[in-house]
Protein backbone atom coordinates (compact mmCIF):
# COMPACT_ATOMS: atom_id res chain seq x y z
CA UNK A 1 0.00 0.00 0.00
CA UNK A 2 0.97 3.64 -0.37
CA UNK A 3 -1.12 5.15 2.43
CA UNK A 4 -1.30 3.22 5.73
CA UNK A 5 -3.50 5.82 7.42
CA UNK A 6 -6.01 5.66 4.57
CA UNK A 7 -6.59 2.02 5.51
CA UNK A 8 -6.79 2.94 9.20
CA UNK A 9 -9.61 5.34 8.37
CA UNK A 10 -11.35 2.68 6.27
CA UNK A 11 -11.16 0.18 9.14
CA UNK A 12 -12.61 2.77 11.53
CA UNK A 13 -15.65 3.07 9.27
CA UNK A 14 -16.05 -0.65 8.52
CA UNK A 15 -15.77 -1.79 12.15
CA UNK A 16 -17.02 1.37 13.89
CA UNK A 17 -13.84 1.50 15.95
CA UNK A 18 -11.66 4.36 17.18
CA UNK A 19 -8.37 4.92 15.35
CA UNK A 20 -6.29 3.55 18.23
CA UNK A 21 -8.04 0.17 17.80
CA UNK A 22 -7.00 -0.08 14.14
CA UNK A 23 -3.41 -0.95 13.29
CA UNK A 24 -1.86 -1.19 9.84
CA UNK A 25 1.68 -2.30 9.01
CA UNK A 26 2.94 -1.70 5.47
CA UNK A 27 5.20 -4.31 3.92
CA UNK A 28 7.64 -3.17 1.25
CA UNK A 29 6.32 -4.16 -2.17
CA UNK A 30 6.98 -3.53 -5.82
CA UNK A 31 5.81 -0.52 -7.84
CA UNK A 32 2.60 1.25 -6.93
CA UNK A 33 2.08 4.32 -9.19
CA UNK A 34 -1.30 5.09 -7.63
CA UNK A 35 -2.61 1.54 -7.87
CA UNK A 36 -1.83 0.99 -4.19
CA UNK A 37 -3.24 4.34 -3.03
CA UNK A 38 -6.96 3.90 -2.40
CA UNK A 39 -7.73 0.30 -3.45
CA UNK A 40 -5.87 -1.33 -0.51
CA UNK A 41 -8.66 0.08 1.67
CA UNK A 42 -11.00 -2.36 -0.10
CA UNK A 43 -8.68 -5.37 0.15
CA UNK A 44 -7.62 -4.59 3.71
CA UNK A 45 -11.19 -4.13 4.92
CA UNK A 46 -12.28 -7.40 3.31
CA UNK A 47 -9.35 -9.32 4.80
CA UNK A 48 -9.87 -7.85 8.27
CA UNK A 49 -13.61 -8.54 8.18
CA UNK A 50 -13.08 -12.15 7.12
CA UNK A 51 -10.41 -12.60 9.78
CA UNK A 52 -12.70 -11.24 12.48
CA UNK A 53 -15.59 -13.47 11.39
CA UNK A 54 -13.49 -16.63 10.99
CA UNK A 55 -11.15 -16.14 13.90
CA UNK A 56 -8.17 -17.01 11.69
CA UNK A 57 -5.57 -15.08 9.71
CA UNK A 58 -6.79 -14.29 6.21
CA UNK A 59 -4.79 -13.72 3.03
CA UNK A 60 -6.49 -12.42 -0.10
CA UNK A 61 -4.89 -13.13 -3.46
CA UNK A 62 -6.27 -11.67 -6.70
CA UNK A 63 -5.28 -13.57 -9.80
CA UNK A 64 -4.31 -11.52 -12.84
CA UNK A 65 -7.79 -11.48 -14.38
CA UNK A 66 -9.40 -10.44 -11.08
CA UNK A 67 -6.82 -7.73 -10.56
CA UNK A 68 -7.32 -6.37 -14.08
CA UNK A 69 -11.09 -6.52 -13.84
CA UNK A 70 -11.64 -5.06 -10.39
CA UNK A 71 -8.90 -2.60 -9.46
CA UNK A 72 -8.86 1.03 -10.45
CA UNK A 73 -7.42 2.35 -13.73
CA UNK A 74 -6.55 5.82 -15.01
CA UNK A 75 -9.57 8.05 -15.64
CA UNK A 76 -10.40 8.21 -19.37
CA UNK A 77 -10.85 11.81 -20.44
CA UNK A 78 -12.18 14.05 -23.19
CA UNK A 79 -10.87 17.58 -23.56
CA UNK A 80 -12.23 20.32 -25.82
CA UNK A 81 -10.11 23.40 -26.57
CA UNK A 82 -11.30 26.68 -28.07
CA UNK A 83 -8.55 29.26 -28.33
CA UNK A 84 -8.30 32.84 -29.54
CA UNK A 85 -4.85 33.60 -30.89
CA UNK A 86 -3.31 36.63 -32.55
CA UNK A 87 -1.78 36.52 -36.02
CA UNK A 88 1.69 36.64 -34.47
CA UNK A 89 0.99 33.58 -32.31
CA UNK A 90 0.16 35.12 -28.94
CA UNK A 91 -2.47 33.31 -26.91
CA UNK A 92 -5.30 35.78 -26.25
CA UNK A 93 -7.97 33.70 -24.54
CA UNK A 94 -8.95 30.11 -24.09
CA UNK A 95 -11.87 27.91 -23.14
CA UNK A 96 -11.11 24.36 -22.00
CA UNK A 97 -13.75 21.74 -21.26
CA UNK A 98 -12.18 18.84 -19.37
CA UNK A 99 -14.26 15.75 -18.57
CA UNK A 100 -13.19 12.49 -16.96
CA UNK A 101 -14.94 9.14 -16.59
CA UNK A 102 -15.17 8.33 -12.89
CA UNK A 103 -16.86 4.96 -13.17
CA UNK A 104 -19.60 3.73 -10.88
CA UNK A 105 -18.29 5.28 -7.65
CA UNK A 106 -16.51 8.55 -6.95
CA UNK A 107 -13.40 7.26 -5.10
CA UNK A 108 -10.65 9.77 -5.93
CA UNK A 109 -12.32 11.38 -8.95
CA UNK A 110 -12.80 14.84 -7.35
CA UNK A 111 -9.10 15.27 -6.59
CA UNK A 112 -7.98 13.72 -9.89
CA UNK A 113 -10.27 16.21 -11.61
CA UNK A 114 -8.77 19.04 -9.56
CA UNK A 115 -5.18 18.35 -10.60
CA UNK A 116 -6.16 17.81 -14.21
CA UNK A 117 -8.03 21.11 -14.21
CA UNK A 118 -5.16 23.13 -12.75
CA UNK A 119 -2.66 21.64 -15.21
CA UNK A 120 -4.93 22.12 -18.23
CA UNK A 121 -3.57 25.62 -19.11
CA UNK A 122 0.02 24.32 -19.00
CA UNK A 123 3.16 26.43 -18.52
CA UNK A 124 1.80 29.26 -20.66
CA UNK A 125 0.67 32.85 -20.13
CA UNK A 126 -3.06 33.19 -20.77
CA UNK A 127 -4.48 36.74 -20.57
CA UNK A 128 -7.94 35.16 -20.27
CA UNK A 129 -8.68 31.52 -19.56
CA UNK A 130 -11.74 29.52 -18.53
CA UNK A 131 -11.50 25.84 -17.58
CA UNK A 132 -14.71 23.90 -17.02
CA UNK A 133 -14.27 20.45 -15.55
CA UNK A 134 -16.51 17.57 -14.56
CA UNK A 135 -16.28 13.94 -13.55
CA UNK A 136 -18.96 11.65 -14.94
CA UNK A 137 -20.56 8.59 -13.34
CA UNK A 138 -20.69 5.58 -15.69
CA UNK A 139 -21.51 1.88 -15.45
CA UNK A 140 -17.94 0.56 -15.22
CA UNK A 141 -15.67 -0.13 -12.23
CA UNK A 142 -14.46 3.08 -10.58
CA UNK A 143 -11.32 4.74 -11.83
CA UNK A 144 -8.68 5.95 -9.40
CA UNK A 145 -5.15 7.15 -8.90
CA UNK A 146 -2.49 6.59 -11.54
CA UNK A 147 0.84 8.37 -11.87
CA UNK A 148 0.17 11.96 -12.91
CA UNK A 149 -3.31 11.98 -11.36
CA UNK A 150 -5.28 13.78 -14.09
CA UNK A 151 -2.44 15.97 -15.37
CA UNK A 152 -1.33 13.62 -18.19
CA UNK A 153 -4.84 13.72 -19.64
CA UNK A 154 -5.22 17.49 -19.77
CA UNK A 155 -1.57 18.13 -20.73
CA UNK A 156 -1.89 15.70 -23.64
CA UNK A 157 -4.80 17.67 -25.05
CA UNK A 158 -3.09 21.02 -24.61
CA UNK A 159 0.19 20.02 -26.26
CA UNK A 160 -1.59 18.51 -29.25
CA UNK A 161 -3.73 21.64 -29.52
CA UNK A 162 -0.69 23.95 -29.49
CA UNK A 163 0.87 22.10 -32.42
CA UNK A 164 -2.37 22.67 -34.29
CA UNK A 165 -2.35 26.38 -33.45
CA UNK A 166 1.23 26.63 -34.69
CA UNK A 167 0.19 25.17 -38.05
CA UNK A 168 -2.76 27.54 -38.35
CA UNK A 169 -0.75 30.71 -37.68
CA UNK A 170 2.25 29.59 -39.70
CA UNK A 171 4.77 29.23 -36.87
CA UNK A 172 6.93 26.31 -35.87
CA UNK A 173 5.80 24.46 -32.71
CA UNK A 174 8.96 25.78 -31.07
CA UNK A 175 8.35 29.44 -31.87
CA UNK A 176 4.70 29.33 -30.80
CA UNK A 177 5.64 28.06 -27.38
CA UNK A 178 8.50 30.52 -26.98
CA UNK A 179 6.07 33.40 -27.51
CA UNK A 180 3.77 32.18 -24.74
CA UNK A 181 5.90 30.60 -21.99
CA UNK A 182 5.42 31.59 -18.38
CA UNK A 183 8.55 33.00 -16.79
CA UNK A 184 9.72 34.28 -13.42
CA UNK A 185 7.37 36.95 -12.10
CA UNK A 186 4.39 35.84 -14.20
CA UNK A 187 1.17 34.43 -12.77
CA UNK A 188 -0.35 31.05 -13.52
CA UNK A 189 -3.97 30.55 -14.50
CA UNK A 190 -4.91 30.34 -10.79
CA UNK A 191 -3.17 33.64 -10.07
CA UNK A 192 -0.08 32.15 -8.45
CA UNK A 193 2.97 34.40 -8.64
CA UNK A 194 6.00 32.50 -9.92
CA UNK A 195 8.57 33.93 -7.55
CA UNK A 196 11.02 31.03 -7.88
CA UNK A 197 13.20 31.04 -11.03
CA UNK A 198 11.45 29.67 -14.14
CA UNK A 199 13.28 29.42 -17.46
CA UNK A 200 11.34 27.32 -19.96
CA UNK A 201 13.15 29.09 -22.80
CA UNK A 202 16.45 27.60 -21.67
CA UNK A 203 14.95 24.15 -21.09
CA UNK A 204 13.52 24.14 -24.60
CA UNK A 205 16.80 25.31 -26.13
CA UNK A 206 18.74 22.63 -24.30
CA UNK A 207 16.26 19.86 -25.16
CA UNK A 208 16.33 20.73 -28.85
CA UNK A 209 20.12 20.85 -28.84
CA UNK A 210 20.50 17.58 -26.90
CA UNK A 211 18.16 15.80 -29.32
CA UNK A 212 19.56 17.45 -32.49
CA UNK A 213 15.94 18.33 -33.17
CA UNK A 214 16.30 20.76 -36.08
CA UNK A 215 18.75 18.62 -38.08
CA UNK A 216 16.66 15.47 -37.59
CA UNK A 217 13.45 17.23 -38.53
CA UNK A 218 15.06 18.37 -41.79
CA UNK A 219 16.51 14.91 -42.40
CA UNK A 220 13.16 13.19 -41.90
CA UNK A 221 11.44 15.71 -44.20
CA UNK A 222 13.92 14.80 -46.97
CA UNK A 223 13.67 11.03 -46.53
CA UNK A 224 9.98 10.44 -45.79
CA UNK A 225 8.57 10.99 -49.32
CA UNK A 226 10.52 7.99 -50.69
CA UNK A 227 10.50 5.71 -47.64
CA UNK A 228 7.91 3.16 -46.50
CA UNK A 229 8.92 3.90 -42.93
CA UNK A 230 7.95 7.46 -42.04
CA UNK A 231 10.03 9.06 -39.32
CA UNK A 232 9.16 12.06 -37.22
CA UNK A 233 10.28 14.11 -34.24
CA UNK A 234 8.12 16.08 -31.83
CA UNK A 235 8.25 17.59 -28.39
CA UNK A 236 6.08 18.61 -25.46
CA UNK A 237 6.65 21.35 -22.88
CA UNK A 238 4.92 21.02 -19.53
CA UNK A 239 5.02 21.38 -15.76
CA UNK A 240 3.84 19.43 -12.74
CA UNK A 241 2.95 20.71 -9.27
CA UNK A 242 4.64 19.02 -6.32
CA UNK A 243 2.62 18.22 -3.23
CA UNK A 244 -1.10 18.03 -2.52
CA UNK A 245 -3.23 20.41 -4.55
CA UNK A 246 -4.35 23.68 -2.99
CA UNK A 247 -4.98 23.52 0.75
CA UNK A 248 -4.38 19.75 0.84
CA UNK A 249 -1.02 19.90 2.63
CA UNK A 250 -2.42 22.31 5.20
CA UNK A 251 -5.31 19.94 5.93
CA UNK A 252 -3.01 16.91 6.11
CA UNK A 253 -0.98 18.65 8.82
CA UNK A 254 1.75 16.02 8.39
CA UNK A 255 4.02 15.05 11.28
CA UNK A 256 7.51 13.53 11.16
CA UNK A 257 9.57 12.30 14.11
CA UNK A 258 13.15 11.16 14.65
CA UNK A 259 13.94 9.18 17.76
CA UNK A 260 17.16 7.92 19.28
CA UNK A 261 17.47 4.18 19.64
CA UNK A 262 18.98 2.78 22.88
CA UNK A 263 22.22 2.42 20.91
CA UNK A 264 22.23 6.16 20.18
CA UNK A 265 21.31 5.93 16.49
CA UNK A 266 18.70 8.18 14.88
CA UNK A 267 15.59 6.43 13.56
CA UNK A 268 13.14 8.17 11.24
CA UNK A 269 9.45 7.72 12.01
CA UNK A 270 7.18 8.41 9.04
CA UNK A 271 4.16 6.81 7.40
CA UNK A 272 5.73 7.33 3.97
CA UNK A 273 6.08 3.96 2.30
CA UNK A 274 8.79 2.31 0.25
CA UNK A 275 7.60 0.50 -2.87
CA UNK A 276 10.71 0.59 -5.00
CA UNK A 277 10.83 4.31 -5.74
CA UNK A 278 13.47 5.10 -3.10
CA UNK A 279 11.59 6.65 -0.15
CA UNK A 280 13.77 4.98 2.48
CA UNK A 281 16.95 5.92 0.64
CA UNK A 282 16.05 9.58 0.15
CA UNK A 283 14.71 10.23 3.64
CA UNK A 284 17.72 8.55 5.27
CA UNK A 285 19.99 10.52 2.97
CA UNK A 286 18.35 13.80 4.03
CA UNK A 287 18.74 12.92 7.71
CA UNK A 288 22.34 11.82 7.21
CA UNK A 289 23.28 15.04 5.44
CA UNK A 290 21.55 17.20 8.03
CA UNK A 291 23.09 15.36 10.99
CA UNK A 292 26.44 15.00 9.16
CA UNK A 293 26.45 11.27 9.81
CA UNK A 294 27.28 8.33 7.54
CA UNK A 295 24.25 7.09 5.66
CA UNK A 296 24.46 3.64 7.23
CA UNK A 297 24.04 5.11 10.72
CA UNK A 298 20.50 6.32 9.91
CA UNK A 299 17.61 3.94 10.58
CA UNK A 300 14.04 4.18 9.33
CA UNK A 301 11.11 2.44 11.01
CA UNK A 302 8.70 0.20 9.17
CA UNK A 303 5.43 2.10 8.62
CA UNK A 304 3.41 0.75 11.55
CA UNK A 305 0.53 3.08 12.40
CA UNK A 306 0.79 2.17 16.08
CA UNK A 307 4.33 3.58 16.16
CA UNK A 308 4.85 6.13 13.37
CA UNK A 309 3.02 9.47 13.06
CA UNK A 310 0.82 10.37 10.13
CA UNK A 311 3.19 12.06 7.70
CA UNK A 312 0.63 11.83 4.93
CA UNK A 313 0.22 9.46 1.98
CA UNK A 314 3.04 8.52 -0.39
CA UNK A 315 1.52 10.25 -3.39
CA UNK A 316 1.43 13.57 -5.27
CA UNK A 317 5.18 13.97 -5.82
CA UNK A 318 5.33 15.04 -2.18
CA UNK A 319 7.60 12.57 -0.40
CA UNK A 320 11.03 14.02 -1.17
CA UNK A 321 9.91 17.65 -1.06
CA UNK A 322 7.32 17.82 1.71
CA UNK A 323 8.18 14.86 3.95
CA UNK A 324 11.89 15.25 3.19
CA UNK A 325 11.73 18.86 4.37
CA UNK A 326 10.06 17.72 7.60
CA UNK A 327 12.80 15.12 8.09
CA UNK A 328 15.37 17.85 7.59
CA UNK A 329 13.66 20.07 10.18
CA UNK A 330 13.28 17.20 12.67
CA UNK A 331 16.97 16.36 12.26
CA UNK A 332 17.89 19.99 12.89
CA UNK A 333 15.73 19.94 16.03
CA UNK A 334 17.41 16.73 17.19
CA UNK A 335 20.83 18.26 16.66
CA UNK A 336 19.83 21.40 18.57
CA UNK A 337 18.65 19.31 21.52
CA UNK A 338 21.94 17.42 21.56
CA UNK A 339 24.02 20.57 21.12
CA UNK A 340 24.99 20.96 24.79
CA UNK A 341 26.23 17.39 24.83
CA UNK A 342 28.22 17.97 21.65
CA UNK A 343 30.02 21.01 23.04
CA UNK A 344 33.46 21.01 24.58
CA UNK A 345 31.96 21.83 27.95
CA UNK A 346 31.73 19.13 30.53
CA UNK A 347 28.44 17.45 31.35
CA UNK A 348 28.59 18.84 34.89
CA UNK A 349 28.61 22.38 33.50
CA UNK A 350 25.47 21.64 31.52
CA UNK A 351 23.80 20.14 34.59
CA UNK A 352 24.64 23.24 36.65
CA UNK A 353 22.54 25.25 34.22
CA UNK A 354 25.18 27.42 32.60
CA UNK A 355 22.91 27.95 29.59
CA UNK A 356 21.83 25.69 26.80
CA UNK A 357 23.14 27.93 24.04
CA UNK A 358 26.23 26.67 22.31
CA UNK A 359 28.85 29.12 21.12
CA UNK A 360 29.86 29.16 17.47
CA UNK A 361 33.07 27.31 18.25
CA UNK A 362 31.52 24.85 20.67
CA UNK A 363 31.62 21.94 18.21
CA UNK A 364 34.65 22.66 16.04
CA UNK A 365 35.60 18.99 15.81
CA UNK A 366 32.14 17.51 15.36
CA UNK A 367 32.38 13.90 14.18
CA UNK A 368 29.98 10.94 13.99
CA UNK A 369 31.73 9.58 17.09
CA UNK A 370 30.94 12.81 18.93
CA UNK A 371 27.28 12.52 17.91
CA UNK A 372 27.12 8.92 19.04
CA UNK A 373 28.62 9.75 22.43
CA UNK A 374 26.39 12.79 22.89
CA UNK A 375 23.34 10.67 22.09
CA UNK A 376 24.33 8.07 24.68
CA UNK A 377 25.02 10.79 27.25
CA UNK A 378 21.63 12.36 26.62
CA UNK A 379 19.83 9.01 26.90
CA UNK A 380 21.69 8.24 30.13
CA UNK A 381 20.34 11.42 31.71
CA UNK A 382 16.91 11.74 30.06
CA UNK A 383 15.92 8.22 29.07
CA UNK A 384 14.69 8.98 25.55
CA UNK A 385 14.72 11.62 22.86
CA UNK A 386 12.25 12.19 20.06
CA UNK A 387 12.36 15.28 17.85
CA UNK A 388 9.45 16.21 15.61
CA UNK A 389 8.47 18.57 12.82
CA UNK A 390 4.93 19.37 11.71
CA UNK A 391 3.99 20.82 8.35
CA UNK A 392 3.70 24.58 8.23
CA UNK A 393 2.41 26.28 5.11
CA UNK A 394 5.29 28.26 3.59
CA UNK A 395 5.02 32.02 3.71
CA UNK A 396 3.13 33.38 0.74
CA UNK A 397 1.46 30.04 -0.04
CA UNK A 398 -2.33 30.17 0.30
CA UNK A 399 -5.15 28.53 -1.63
CA UNK A 400 -8.78 29.67 -1.64
CA UNK A 401 -11.05 26.65 -2.06
CA UNK A 402 -14.09 28.84 -2.69
CA UNK A 403 -12.67 30.83 -5.61
CA UNK A 404 -10.25 28.10 -6.70
CA UNK A 405 -7.43 30.58 -6.85
CA UNK A 406 -4.03 31.17 -5.30
CA UNK A 407 -0.94 29.04 -4.87
CA UNK A 408 -2.02 25.66 -6.19
CA UNK A 409 1.35 24.07 -5.30
CA UNK A 410 4.37 25.29 -3.34
CA UNK A 411 6.62 24.46 -6.28
CA UNK A 412 6.49 23.16 -9.83
CA UNK A 413 8.83 20.95 -11.82
CA UNK A 414 9.33 22.04 -15.44
CA UNK A 415 10.28 19.90 -18.44
CA UNK A 416 10.70 19.50 -22.19
CA UNK A 417 10.56 16.02 -23.74
CA UNK A 418 11.53 15.18 -27.33
CA UNK A 419 10.40 11.95 -29.03
CA UNK A 420 11.54 10.34 -32.27
CA UNK A 421 9.19 7.85 -33.93
CA UNK A 422 9.04 5.51 -36.89
CA UNK A 423 5.70 4.63 -38.52
CA UNK A 424 5.71 1.49 -40.67
CA UNK A 425 3.27 2.02 -43.54
CA UNK A 426 3.08 -1.74 -44.12
CA UNK A 427 2.03 -2.76 -40.61
CA UNK A 428 0.82 0.73 -39.55
CA UNK A 429 2.58 0.36 -36.23
CA UNK A 430 4.32 3.29 -34.56
CA UNK A 431 7.54 2.79 -32.62
CA UNK A 432 9.44 5.24 -30.44
CA UNK A 433 13.07 5.08 -31.56
CA UNK A 434 14.74 7.71 -29.37
CA UNK A 435 13.74 9.89 -26.45
CA UNK A 436 15.34 12.94 -24.79
CA UNK A 437 14.20 14.47 -21.51
CA UNK A 438 15.29 17.75 -19.94
CA UNK A 439 13.75 18.69 -16.60
CA UNK A 440 14.21 21.12 -13.76
CA UNK A 441 13.26 19.45 -10.47
CA UNK A 442 15.25 21.58 -8.04
CA UNK A 443 18.29 19.98 -6.46
CA UNK A 444 18.71 16.36 -7.52
CA UNK A 445 19.22 14.46 -4.27
CA UNK A 446 20.13 11.10 -5.76
CA UNK A 447 21.09 11.17 -9.46
CA UNK A 448 20.65 7.43 -10.04
CA UNK A 449 17.21 7.23 -8.42
CA UNK A 450 16.14 10.46 -10.14
CA UNK A 451 17.18 9.18 -13.56
CA UNK A 452 15.36 5.93 -12.82
CA UNK A 453 12.17 7.86 -12.07
CA UNK A 454 12.40 9.61 -15.43
CA UNK A 455 13.21 6.45 -17.40
CA UNK A 456 10.39 4.50 -15.76
CA UNK A 457 7.92 7.33 -16.29
CA UNK A 458 8.82 7.57 -19.97
CA UNK A 459 8.38 3.80 -20.35
CA UNK A 460 4.92 4.05 -18.79
CA UNK A 461 4.14 7.06 -20.97
CA UNK A 462 4.99 5.05 -24.09
CA UNK A 463 2.52 2.39 -22.98
CA UNK A 464 -0.08 5.10 -22.35
CA UNK A 465 0.47 6.57 -25.82
CA UNK A 466 0.73 3.49 -28.04
CA UNK A 467 -0.24 0.23 -26.37
CA UNK A 468 -2.42 0.04 -23.26
CA UNK A 469 -6.08 0.24 -24.17
CA UNK A 470 -8.90 -0.80 -21.84
CA UNK A 471 -11.88 -2.22 -23.72
CA UNK A 472 -15.11 -1.90 -21.75
CA UNK A 473 -18.09 -4.01 -22.84
CA UNK A 474 -21.36 -3.81 -20.88
CA UNK A 475 -19.55 -2.49 -17.84
CA UNK A 476 -16.83 -5.13 -17.85
CA UNK A 477 -13.20 -5.04 -18.93
CA UNK A 478 -13.12 -7.25 -22.00
CA UNK A 479 -9.33 -7.55 -22.24
CA UNK A 480 -8.43 -8.44 -18.66
CA UNK A 481 -5.57 -10.78 -19.54
CA UNK A 482 -1.95 -10.18 -20.42
CA UNK A 483 -2.60 -11.87 -23.79
CA UNK A 484 -4.99 -9.15 -24.96
CA UNK A 485 -4.02 -6.17 -22.82
CA UNK A 486 -0.81 -5.12 -24.55
CA UNK A 487 1.98 -3.51 -22.55
CA UNK A 488 5.35 -2.36 -23.85
CA UNK A 489 8.26 -4.67 -23.15
CA UNK A 490 11.95 -3.82 -22.98
CA UNK A 491 12.05 -4.34 -26.76
CA UNK A 492 9.59 -1.46 -27.20
CA UNK A 493 11.52 1.05 -25.08
CA UNK A 494 14.03 3.26 -26.93
CA UNK A 495 17.24 4.79 -25.54
CA UNK A 496 16.11 7.38 -22.97
CA UNK A 497 18.49 10.29 -22.44
CA UNK A 498 17.97 12.05 -19.09
CA UNK A 499 19.22 15.57 -18.38
CA UNK A 500 18.61 17.63 -15.26
CA UNK A 501 18.80 21.37 -14.77
CA UNK A 502 19.27 22.15 -11.08
CA UNK A 503 17.60 25.25 -9.64
CA UNK A 504 17.32 24.70 -5.85
CA UNK A 505 13.92 25.42 -4.33
CA UNK A 506 13.36 26.70 -0.78
CA UNK A 507 10.47 24.28 -0.34
CA UNK A 508 12.40 20.99 -0.27
CA UNK A 509 15.38 19.53 1.58
CA UNK A 510 18.60 20.78 0.06
CA UNK A 511 16.53 22.52 -2.61
CA UNK A 512 14.74 19.41 -3.98
CA UNK A 513 11.30 19.43 -5.60
CA UNK A 514 8.92 16.63 -6.58
CA UNK A 515 9.82 14.38 -9.50
CA UNK A 516 7.79 11.15 -9.46
CA UNK A 517 4.81 12.13 -11.62
CA UNK A 518 6.48 14.59 -13.98
CA UNK A 519 7.79 12.00 -16.49
CA UNK A 520 4.29 10.60 -17.03
CA UNK A 521 3.01 13.92 -18.40
CA UNK A 522 5.20 14.52 -21.43
CA UNK A 523 5.73 11.31 -23.43
CA UNK A 524 2.25 10.89 -24.96
CA UNK A 525 1.93 14.37 -26.50
CA UNK A 526 5.57 14.37 -27.63
CA UNK A 527 5.05 11.00 -29.34
CA UNK A 528 1.85 12.03 -31.11
CA UNK A 529 3.38 15.35 -32.16
CA UNK A 530 6.20 13.28 -33.70
CA UNK A 531 3.73 10.93 -35.41
CA UNK A 532 1.99 13.92 -36.98
CA UNK A 533 5.35 15.11 -38.28
CA UNK A 534 6.02 11.64 -39.72
CA UNK A 535 2.63 11.10 -41.34
CA UNK A 536 1.17 14.56 -41.85
CA UNK A 537 -1.97 13.37 -40.04
CA UNK A 538 -3.22 14.86 -36.77
CA UNK A 539 -4.11 12.15 -34.24
CA UNK A 540 -5.78 13.32 -31.03
CA UNK A 541 -6.66 10.08 -29.28
CA UNK A 542 -4.54 7.68 -27.25
CA UNK A 543 -3.62 4.92 -27.09
CA UNK A 544 -2.91 5.18 -30.81
CA UNK A 545 -3.03 1.60 -32.08
CA UNK A 546 -2.00 0.31 -35.53
CA UNK A 547 -5.65 -0.04 -36.56
CA UNK A 548 -6.22 3.64 -35.73
CA UNK A 549 -3.26 4.68 -37.89
CA UNK A 550 -4.44 2.37 -40.70
CA UNK A 551 -7.94 3.85 -40.63
CA UNK A 552 -6.67 7.43 -40.93
CA UNK A 553 -3.85 6.78 -43.42
CA UNK A 554 -6.15 4.96 -45.83
CA UNK A 555 -9.03 7.43 -45.51
CA UNK A 556 -9.75 9.90 -48.33
CA UNK A 557 -8.42 13.30 -47.14
CA UNK A 558 -10.96 15.89 -46.12
CA UNK A 559 -10.69 19.61 -45.47
CA UNK A 560 -8.99 20.36 -42.21
CA UNK A 561 -6.37 22.46 -40.56
CA UNK A 562 -4.11 22.35 -43.59
CA UNK A 563 -6.57 24.42 -45.67
CA UNK A 564 -6.77 27.29 -43.18
CA UNK A 565 -5.30 30.64 -44.20
CA UNK A 566 -2.17 31.28 -42.09
CA UNK A 567 -2.76 35.03 -42.37
CA UNK A 568 -5.98 34.76 -40.43
CA UNK A 569 -6.16 34.02 -36.76
CA UNK A 570 -9.21 33.49 -34.63
CA UNK A 571 -10.95 30.71 -32.71
CA UNK A 572 -9.14 27.39 -33.11
CA UNK A 573 -10.87 24.21 -31.97
CA UNK A 574 -9.46 20.82 -30.92
CA UNK A 575 -10.82 17.72 -29.23
CA UNK A 576 -8.62 15.10 -27.59
CA UNK A 577 -9.28 11.89 -25.69
CA UNK A 578 -6.82 10.18 -23.39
Amino acid sequence: MQCPFYLVHALELVFNLPAEKCRVIQTETGGAFGGKEDFPSVIGSHAALLAMKSGHPVKLCYDRAEDMAATTKRHPSRTLHRTAVSKDGKLLAGEIDFAIDGGAYATLSPVVLSRGTIHAPGPYDWPYITVRAKAMATNIPPHGAFRGFGAPQSIFALERHLDRIAKVVGLTPEELRRRNFLSTGDRTATGQLLSDPVDMQHLLTRALEESNYHAKRAEFDRENPTSTTKRGIGFATFFHGAGFTGSGERRLNSLVEIELTPEGLPRILVSSTEFGQGTNTILCQVAAQTLRLPYDQILIAQPDTSHVPNSGPTVASRTAMVVGKLVERAAQSLLATLAPFLSSRTLSEVERGKGSAVSSDATPNYTPENFHQAALDYLAHHGSLKAEARYESPEGIFWDDETYSGEAYPAYAWAVYVAEVAVDTTTYSATVTNFHTVQEVGKVLHPILAAGQIEGGVAQGIGYALYEKCLWVNGHLANNQMTNYIMPTSADIPPIHVTFEEVPSPHGPGGAKGIGELPMDGPAPAILNAIEHATGISFNEIPLLPEDIFERMTRVPDAGTESLNPDIAGPIFSEATA
